[in-house]
């Protein structure tokens, strides 16, 4: 399937190199693939493939490639400088695409800055938008539920069978643990990586609290602390920090914990349809600074009386939507209408997975979630 990123990608590439990064299997390479059958002759080098590797060090690639792709090269050593030497003295002709999957901000390293010399994008998985816009006879209230029982990855997504996509997701989860993970931590770590991961699997949407966890795993918070930003840095969950005009007071409370792969979540329709929202709102926030630059973030809602919504998205400092999600109920959830109030100039959402009818009460619009998804950027 053709993702909505991709007539960008190529225009982007006819300006500067572009950095593409994302989660394991989310796409990367079918994307660059997809990519390299529209700038022929292309070349696709991978730092994992010894024989690629060489092909890298040597700098012994075609010259003549209209499109050069470059697979996990941050595995390089002072890979930032090598990168900026093939930037300055590629052909005019030539476009460069980078994919990875950890967080290039992951990998400070020593060396010259890329700074003015890149794009950056980020590739999520398929979201509402995505698969309506591809699969035009599906209702976006028939994605979501299809998205919320396999999650977004390709191919779990488009698997002909639930049994198949099982079998997908068993083997990612054994891959993260045993080679992505393997690369940040020590070898006697990962039975403890692997138990966090799974007490992480049934917490989502409530607020983490580290020290409560570490307790019951016998470990040093500040060691989970570790392990929780080796899970952001490989694309495996991402965290939602509460809203607060002071940055520094936000950091002192809890943050939620999402997995970019819904089908991970345990638990009942509910989470689940809160994690495959948070999701597409991450991925809507991450287009609109991509593509547009805009100072946007996703965070949530919360009072020490314990009042919480689900999501808000602020641009440039300032709250613009507030977003609670809600399986089946159509009452008026009071956070939302106290939030509404407190914030006149701020769009007022209460999402609804199975719901009949839109309404609007008072400063609250209740919407059919598929719908309004569908109608985001990305």
């Amino acid at each position: 399937m053709k993702r909505t990123l991709s007539d960008r990608i190529v225009a982007d590439l006819d300006r500067k190199l572009v950095i593409l990064t994302g989660p394991r299997q989310v796409g990367k390479t079918t994307l660059a693939q997809q990519l390299m059958a529209i700038k022929v002759p292309a070349q696709y080098l991978n730092w994992d493939i010894p024989e690629d590797r060489t092909v890298l060090l040597r700098r012994s690639w075609d010259r003549q490639t209209r499109l050069l792709v470059m697979d996990e090269i941050h595995k390089m050593s002072e890979w930032k400088t090598w990168l900026k030497g093939i930037v300055d003295g590629r052909a005019p002709h030539q476009a460069l695409l980078v994919t990875g999957s950890a967080r290039m901000d992951t990998f400070r390293q020593s060396g010259e800055s890329l700074a003015g010399r890149y794009f950056s994008w980020h590739l999520h998985p398929i979201s509402v938008h995505e698969w309506c816009a591809t699969h035009p006879d599906t209702t976006p209230e028939a994605a979501l539920r299809h998205l919320m029982q396999r999650g977004g990855f390709p191919e779990p997504c488009l698997a002909s069978t639930d049994e198949e996509a099982n079998r997908w997701r068993a083997q990612y989860a054994s891959d993260l643990i045993r080679e992505d993970i393997l690369e940040f931590s020590r070898l006697h770590e990962v039975n403890a990586m692997r138990l966090f991961l799974d007490i992480l699997r049934s917490r989502v949407g409530s607020p983490l609290s580290l020290a409560s966890i570490a307790r019951d795993l016998a470990i040093a918070p500040s060691t989970l602390k570790r392990y929780l930003d080796i899970l952001q840095a490989l694309f495996i969950v991402f965290t939602v920090q509460p809203w607060h005009r002071n940055i520094a007071r936000a950091t002192l409370q809890a943050s939620k914990v999402y997995f970019y792969d819904t089908g991970m979540v345990q638990g009942d329709e509910g989470i689940k349809f809160e994690n495959a929202t948070a999701t597409m709102l991450l991925k809507h926030v991450h287009f609109r600074r991509d593509s547009k630059g805009c100072n946007t973030h996703l965070h949530y809602l919360r009072t020490k009386d314990g009042a919480e919504v689900d999501f808000a998205i602020s641009e440039d400092d300032e709250l613009v939507q507030l977003i609670e999600c809600k399986y089946a109920d159509n009452h008026l959830h009071r956070a939302l209408t106290r939030f509404a109030e407190a914030f006149p100039t701020t769009q007022a959402i209460q999402l609804v997975a199975n719901l009949r009818q839109n309404e609007t009460r008072g400063r609250v619009a209740i919407r059919q979630a598929g719908d309004w998804l569908a109608k985001l950027e990305a």
